[in-house]
């Protein structure tokens, strides 16, 4: 059986599934009022959809001349605009954005988290905003590492906290861990600093396209499932969200923001055969 997802497939699916980073808090948004906007979703600032991110994963959230931007800021705004609310993101530490979230420092995560039963039981999760593979990176033209097996006892950069860091566990206790997935594979240039990085694949793609020698290793460990994160308790605003979403789809907005960072859609992904984290 194919297991294609379509944009259309992610719309019918609205609704359904309810549940790859530091730096210090800050704003970013556009200027205007929506007072009165959001009053019955228990929002940290009425009128304004307050968004969590690590503002470190180029090309998803990162800042650039003083503003954050990136996939995950575009779609974040364009599910706020479709609410009638004024976008804010922000930025967070990764190790600490749930526990951001839990305080009410923000009203939700958009910052490229993936679905897993570990973080549904302290959050709700959207329908999926798009579909990644976990990949294993090394430095151009290395013999060592050429498969998954070869991790094993192997020097690995990961995230903290990250999927990614939950997968290199189960190859070695020799974990390096970063506050930035760029700055990891920065670190495989430098010989004798790392011998691996995992990531998500459309980052490490990114790099490459930055000038970085680095090279993809076999195929995806598995797929993941971003997702816009909320209080459990928060069911109106994350059913506002769903629908948000499952619009932006449908009149094409996703796809043009998605078209615009990589080049295709995200969503239109070819699961056969891969894992889907969990």
């Amino acid at each position: 059986m194919n297991k294609k997802f379509t944009t259309t497939g992610v719309i019918l699916t609205a609704g359904m599934l309810l549940a790859a980073c530091g730096s210090d808090d800050s704003t970013t948004g556009s200027e205007g009022s929506s007072e009165g906007a959001g009053s019955d979703l228990n929002l940290v600032e009425e009128g304004k959809f307050t968004t969590a991110s690590s503002g470190l994963y180029k090309p998803f959230n990162y800042e650039e001349g003083g503003d954050l931007t990136g996939f995950d800021i575009e779609i974040g705004n364009a599910i706020a605009e479709e609410m009638g609310l004024e976008p804010n993101p922000v930025t967070t530490p990764w190790e600490t954005i749930i526990q951001g979230l839990t305080t009410n420092r923000f009203d939700a995560i958009l910052g490229s988290m993936a679905i897993t039963e570990e973080r549904e039981e302290q959050v709700s999760f959207s329908d999926p905003y798009y579909y990644s593979g976990g990949v294993i990176f090394v430095r151009e033209g290395n013999t060592e590492i050429q498969s998954e097996e070869d991790l094993e006892g192997a020097t690995i950069g990961v995230v903290g906290q990250s999927t990614y860091d939950t997968a290199a566990q189960q190859y070695t206790d020799d974990i390096q861990y970063y506050n930035s997935d760029v700055v990891a594979l920065q670190d495989l240039e430098v010989e004798g600093r790392l011998d691996a990085v995992i990531t998500a694949d459309v980052v490490g793609f990114e790099a490459q396209n930055a000038g970085l020698e680095i090279e993809m290793i076999g195929d995806p460990l598995w797929i993941e499932q971003a997702a816009v994160a909320v209080r459990p308790e928060d069911e109106e605003l994350l059913a506002a969200i769903n629908e948000a979403l499952a619009t932006i789809i449908e009149n094409g907005t996703y796809t043009e923001i998605s078209e615009k960072w990589f080049g295709r859609d995200l969503l239109d992904v070819d699961l056969e055969g891969v894992e889907i984290l969990n």
